[in-house]
């Protein structure tokens, strides 16, 4: 009886924000008011992509950097990037990932910012689906 209540509670609690796709290519996701989407594809140069959707455009020719917060905190920056048409959509790529899929999994949040703006998320939920997307990037190529 004590299993099928907290399993009712868990149900009836907010879906999880982070989560996971393998297809069409390796994807781990955030929804939200800030959307996060980093993606795998081995056939590209530069296989990572992390692209990040704000409310208002981010300011061109800045540093974009993510400053992860918790027991495991780092600060990534880069000013390789490209901004979407509106500004709104800004994405990265690289050749790998690790410390970005290590801060996203053993944090509690994140701060995304390039320039003035800044974009506060939440990292609840997200080892799980990292896990997973570790799990993809690492299978065999079809």
């Amino acid at each position: 009886m004590h299993r099928l209540l907290v399993l009712l509670l868990l149900a009836s609690g907010p879906a999880q924000a982070w989560d996971f796709s393998p297809v069409p290519v390796c994807t781990l996701s955030r929804d939200g008011p800030t959307p996060v989407e980093i993606t795998f594809d081995p056939r590209a140069d530069e296989p990572y992509a992390i692209s990040v959707t704000s409310d208002a455009p981010w300011p061109a020719g800045t540093v974009f950097g993510i400053r992860f917060e918790g027991p495991r905190g780092l600060t990534i920056r880069t000013d390789r990037y490209r901004l979407s048409a509106d500004g709104r959509r800004l994405t990265v790529t690289d050749r790998g990932f690790g410390n970005v899929l290590n801060g996203l999994e053993f944090n509690a949040a994140a701060t995304l910012f390039a320039g003035r703006a800044a974009r506060q998320i939440s990292l609840a939920g997200a080892a799980g689906p990292v896990r997973a997307f570790r799990a993809c990037i690492s299978a065999p190529v079809a």
